[in-house]
């Protein structure tokens, strides 16, 4: 199991293909276990693929203390020093869109292209929905308020549930009565609301002109966490950046064949 001593971390990693070297950040609450075709997708056919559970997550360490989005880019740049990459291609998803723009901003000389998916700057560019206002709810309780806005097509007043392409898969095996991943793990609890907390301080509005790395910003149409207007906005603050949106929510990766596609030309 290839887990390395990150600063204060033990930080679990996995490393996909061939090629160009490219680093996937991984979202709010993101467990690398969740994602059972990770070395088969797209991205890992056409490059070689770095992909991490960040701290607080998955198998990497939880310590209980303040996190920052600070600490998040010094711990993406320890781990490309792990694995022996001077530089790298860097693909953010959600939260892993607002590392990627600390990483980009204070270690510019590490990142080639750059890839920002349904995020926000903070700050005058919006933020992304307050997920910690949602943090330890009931899983039912939470998917009223999440879920329309996960996906604005969602529509939970309907009997059945009116449901945007995907949820419909993704909702039962929620459901499906197994224990969370993490269920053994008693640190889960604090690595997920640490990572929250740092989350919601994540404000880099006024830094992005200074962005040098060619960037390519996408969105989802009906994306409601990280809103059209919230990327459109990250997009136009960053010299030169690209903007594409695709027919999803925040899920638009899932629900859009095309957009890894996209993803992939662009670092080609």
């Amino acid at each position: 199991m290839p887990v390395a001593q990150v600063r204060d971390l033990k930080l679990y990693y996995e490393i996909h293909g061939t090629g160009r070297p490219v680093v996937l950040i991984s979202g709010t609450g993101a467990d690398l276990r969740q994602n059972r075709a990770r070395g088969r997708g797209l991205l890992e056919q056409n490059f070689q693929v770095l992909m991490y559970d960040q701290r607080g997550l998955g198998r990497t360490s939880k310590p209980d203390q303040r996190y920052t989005m600070a600490d998040y880019a010094d711990d993406f740049v320890a781990l490309l020093e792990v694995v022996g990459w001077e530089r790298a291609d860097v693909v953010g998803v959600s939260f892993g869109g607002m590392v990627a723009q600390h990483v980009a901003l204070t270690y510019p000389d590490r990142v080639n292209r750059l890839v920002l998916a349904c995020t926000s700057a903070g700050g005058a560019g919006g933020a992304s929905f307050d997920l910690m206002s949602v943090f330890g709810m009931e899983t039912e309780a939470r998917n009223q308020i999440v879920l329309p806005i996960m996906d604005s097509r969602n529509d939970l007043s309907t009997d059945p549930w009116t449901l945007a392409p995907m949820f419909d898969v993704l909702l039962p095996i929620a459901y499906a009565g197994k224990p969370p991943l993490n269920a053994d793990d008693p640190a889960w609890a604090t690595g997920a609301r640490r990572q929250l907390e740092a989350r919601a301080e994540h404000d880099v509005w006024d830094q992005l002109p200074a962005i040098q790395a060619e960037t390519f910003v996408i969105g989802g149409r009906y994306d409601q966490q990280a809103p059209p207007e919230n990327v459109t906005r990250l997009a136009e603050q960053i010299p030169g950046a690209t903007l594409q949106f695709f027919e999803g929510g925040h899920l638009f990766l899932l629900q859009e064949r095309s957009a890894w596609r996209a993803i992939v030309d662009f670092l080609q």
